[in-house]
């Protein structure tokens, strides 16, 4: 596969290359190793589609964690205590998880919440999301997932990797793909969201 496009959110594409260009060089690999043509097994059941083969995400999915594993890409997970106190939680986020309950309880709230969010691949701060779910999955990786895991000090960065608009309509409907997204963050004014972020639009070479 390649990289067919990409947008830089709050100079996200910079950072990687000035502080990590070494993971933008991983991250490049491995793309270029996966065989799109190889993982073209779904048979389309929808009506317009109707027996068609299409790309399929899981397929496409567990190549790239095969791939991003060998570099020593690993699954992160985000873990917290939910407050509806905004004072208590912007003193608590940067605390570690059972350092949170502690302060939460002291501050009398009783039955703090925990919490936690999932990652694909996080290196050195780095987290990349391989996105091929529909259009909510995509929306949650970029205004609430990455944000997160910034806010608490897990990443300085985040990367989705999306199917271009060519890729998805090979896929099933509903898939996100990497115009409409980035559309979608460019709609929300140019700080907004509040993380760096890179967006890479993935496409089969054949295409």
């Amino acid at each position: 596969m390649k990289i067919a496009q990409s947008y830089s959110h709050l100079n996200g594409e910079e950072y990687l290359i000035v502080h990590h260009n070494k993971f933008y060089k991983q991250i490049k690999e491995v793309i270029t190793k996966v065989d799109a043509s190889q993982n073209k097994t779904k048979i389309s059941k929808e009506q317009t589609k109707s027996g068609v083969s299409l790309y399929s995400p899981k397929a496409l999915n567990k190549v790239f964690e095969e791939y991003f594993k060998i570099k020593n890409w690993v699954e992160s997970r985000y873990r917290y205590y939910i407050t509806l106190d905004r004072e208590l939680m912007e003193k608590s986020i940067l605390m570690p998880p059972d350092e949170q309950k502690e302060f939460l309880q002291s501050q009398g709230e009783s039955n703090p919440i925990f919490s936690y969010n999932q990652t694909d691949f996080v290196k050195d701060k780095i987290a990349v999301e391989v996105q091929f779910g529909k259009y909510a999955f995509v929306a949650y990786d970029l205004f609430v997932k990455h944000m997160l895991f910034y806010s608490g000090g897990v990443i300085n960065l985040g990367i989705e990797i999306l199917p271009t608009k060519k890729m998805q309509q090979e896929m099933s409907s509903g898939v996100a793909y990497y115009e409409g997204e980035v559309y979608k963050v460019m709609r929300q004014g140019r700080n907004s969201p509040p993380v760096p972020l890179l967006i890479l639009g993935i496409e089969p070479e054949s295409l």
